[in-house]
């Protein structure tokens, strides 16, 4: 799974630590989440896609052979 957490975060000017506020997340989740370590639930990549004002599909997608 790859993700744009980093990309996004810097866009809205977030860093780790004030994201996993908002999504009610650790700040090591989120690290481990941007260095694709971890596969958030749905409600997180939910919640993390709300605070981008973004469909989910646009904060994270797969690989083919993902799916």
């Amino acid at each position: 799974m790859k993700s744009r957490l980093k990309e996004l975060r810097a866009r809205d000017g977030y860093n780790q630590t004030q994201l996993a506020k908002h999504a009610r997340i650790s700040r090591q989740t989120i690290s481990l989440i941007e260095r694709g370590e971890y596969m958030p639930s749905l409600l997180i990549a939910v919640r993390i896609a709300h605070i981008f004002n973004e469909p989910v599909e646009n904060v994270f997608s797969f690989e083919e052979e993902e799916l």
